[in-house]
């Protein structure tokens, strides 16, 4: 008979064959992973063990019925991985060539989604569990206010809102309906990421000092001529709440970024990524002070948002970020490109430096990243599949890995740093009462919210 354990001590490892070959099969494969990824082995180890007690796939009778709302770029590679945890049920966009062109990606055995223009339609079918927004960002919040009060759950693309006012908003919608919402800040389903925060909590840099962050540059290009509008694409619907404009291709699709009627440029778009990991790191939720500069005026009728510029903030702990842009620079060895592949951060503290971005974590001394962290080191929530993490908690009702509180303290520090720029003041906030204090108060707080054209209010579609 198999005598337990004593007390204190691990159970006896079987000394089977089978266990060994396993056991010898598991650590190839930590060893595979660690040397094309570049991470160190005992987290890959952890991540592995951690994998194996994750959620099980949705059986083919529990898949929900989801809509893609929103069928640009971006949405169609959403939805596309929406499509592993789910039917997808409905598409929908105000050009309707983007519509027909998702429902062809998304159809699945001869079944095709059905296509809308207006996304107050796809909310009213009782088969929409869950939507994926993937407008542009002037777009969120209404979307998200009507799907919560629908009763859909969102995964919700970043930044989650176009101003700071609107995240209380949204904030308020999802609590009071009860509905899972993700924002989709990806990087925190990121092992790289995750490894770099977990070691500057756990003062592995020593006291962190900075946090370096590097950001694609924008577009800087104008004046531009109005055009007419394409017959596919409802154009005062695109606008929505922004001011009524003329139609000109450059507002439009993958360009609504580099104005701030529907965007904030590379500020609010990739500072929403980057900014959240630097603030998972420091562990507090907004800085008290900010300033920028932009490096570059923008083209009187073309893009309004700064293509190029630097902006510092200060945290109360002490710690600062100083973002910059990057178009083509060598920057810690490496070649940094503007399609996001190669900006990154660097976390500074008294004892040396890390280095991370999409494809690689680097540090000033080896040994910082191959020492395993000890028992009872801080550890940050899990998440490996930032969509699979939203479908688990469809299922579970938990708080997603980046909950809607998340989304809007991420989205605040970048539109923070796009007021700094507007205003070329240094200001003060206070993040209690998420309102400016101080110097220049009033004038930053014009930024805070924004006129919405009737009829699209807070109350449009529901």
């Amino acid at each position: 008979m198999n005598q337990p354990p004593s007390p204190g001590r691990p159970p006896a490892r079987p000394p089977t064959k089978d266990f060994q070959v396993s056991r010898r099969t598991f650590l190839r494969r930590v060893a595979t992973v660690a040397a094309l990824t570049g991470m160190p082995a005992w987290f890959v180890e952890r991540q592995m063990l951690g994998a194996a007690e994750a959620p099980k796939a949705l059986s083919p009778n529990d898949r929900p019925g989801i809509a893609l709302i929103g069928c640009g770029g971006m949405g169609k590679g959403d939805g596309a991985n929406a499509a592993n945890h789910g039917e997808i049920v409905a598409v929908c966009d105000v050009d309707a060539s983007h519509a027909a062109e998702a429902a062809g990606k998304l159809t699945v055995g001869g079944k095709a989604p059905a296509k809308y223009s207006d996304f107050r339609r796809v909310l009213e079918r009782p088969d929409v569990h869950a939507i994926v927004n993937a407008t542009p960002d002037h777009w969120h919040t209404l979307i998200n206010i009507a799907a919560a009060k629908a009763g859909k759950d969102v995964y919700s693309e970043k930044p989650l809102t176009l101003t700071i006012e609107e995240g209380r908003h949204v904030i308020d919608a999802v609590r009071r309906h009860g509905i899972v919402l993700q924002t989709g800040t990806q990087q925190r389903s990121s092992q790289r990421f995750r490894l770099a925060c977990e070691l500057v909590r756990n003062g592995r840099i020593g006291n962190l000092r900075r946090a370096e962050v590097w950001l694609p540059a924008g577009l800087r290009e104008g004046p531009f001529k109005a055009a007419p509008v394409p017959p596919s694409l409802d154009w005062d619907f695109w606008l929505g709440q922004a001011p009524k404009a003329d139609y000109v291709p450059q507002r439009c699709h993958t360009y609504f970024r580099y104005w701030y009627e529907y965007s904030g440029g590379t500020m609010t778009d990739w500072g929403a990524h980057h900014l959240d990991i630097a603030s998972w790191a420091i562990g507090l939720p907004a800085p008290r002070q900010v300033e920028g500069q932009g490096l570059s005026e923008p083209i009187r009728g073309g893009y309004t948002t700064f293509a190029e510029y630097e902006v510092t903030y200060l945290y109360e702990n002490g710690v600062g970020v100083h973002v910059r842009t990057t178009t083509d620079d060598n920057i810690y060895g490496e070649k940094v490109r503007a399609d996001g592949q190669h900006n990154g951060i660097r976390f500074v503290g008294t004892d040396g430096w890390i280095w991370v971005n999409r494809s690689q974590i680097t540090a000033s001394s080896p040994e910082m990243l191959h020492t395993p962290l000890p028992p009872g080191a801080v550890r940050l929530p899990v998440s490996n599949d930032h969509m699979g993490n939203f479908f688990d908690c469809v299922r579970s009702r938990q708080l997603p890995i980046c909950d809607v509180e998340t989304g809007h303290r991420s989205a605040t520090i970048c539109h923070l740093g796009a007021i700094a720029l507007r205003t070329g003041r240094r200001l003060w906030w206070d993040s209690t009462e998420e309102r400016f204090v101080g110097p220049h108060a009033s004038e930053a707080s014009h930024y805070v919210s924004r006129h919405m054209r009737s009829p699209y209010t807070y109350a449009f579609g529901g």
